[in-house]
Formats: structure tokens, C-alpha cells, sequence
């Protein structure tokens, strides 16, 4: 994946950037989202109450994911599922 934070040198966890993808409508009583750690396209899903989220978001200092980082991780999902980069059949 091209991200701005590629870089040639190894990055410590704590300096990793951290990625968020929100999922859920802003209505909604629940934050549902992907949360990444240092490569946006290995997430774990996560669901959190409003407040706690914003706390979360604060901590952690997120990086929401942009359109094109999203583009390109739903593209690679469809290649793992359908065995072809953006394709389904």
C-alpha cells in the first residue's frame, strides 16, 4: 500500500501512525470502526460507545483514512475474496 507515511527507516510501534475507518452512521448510538496500527489494510473492526470513542480517537491521536486508502483496501479485500484486484464475479 502507498501511504505519505512509507518511510525507509523501521518506525517503533509507538511512533506508528494510527488509522481509523468509520463504518456506522453518525446517528447512530455506537461508533462502528476499523482501527490500524503503522499499514491501514490490516485493521480490527471495533464498536464503541460515542464518548468512549472520541476518548479512543484523543488517545491515539488517529489518522482517519482518506478515500483512496480506503479505495485501495476494498480493492485488495475483493482480490482475497474473488481471487482478482477489484473484480467480483
Amino acid at each position: 500500500m502507498n501511504t505519505a507515511t512509507d518511510t525507509s527507516q523501521p518506525q517503533s510501534f509507538d511512533e506508528m501512525p494510527r488509522y481509523i475507518r468509520v463504518r456506522s452512521e453518525p446517528g447512530d448510538k455506537f461508533v462502528e470502526f476499523d482501527f490500524a496500527i503503522g499499514h491501514p489494510e490490516l485493521f480490527v473492526e471495533l464498536v464503541l460507545p460515542k464518548d468512549a470513542f472520541e476518548i479512543f480517537c484523543k488517545h491515539n491521536k488517529v489518522v482517519h483514512m482518506d478515500s483512496d486508502m480506503i479505495r485501495e483496501i476494498d480493492e485488495d479485500m475483493v482480490k482475497w475474496r474473488f481471487g482478482e484486484r477489484g473484480q467480483r464475479y
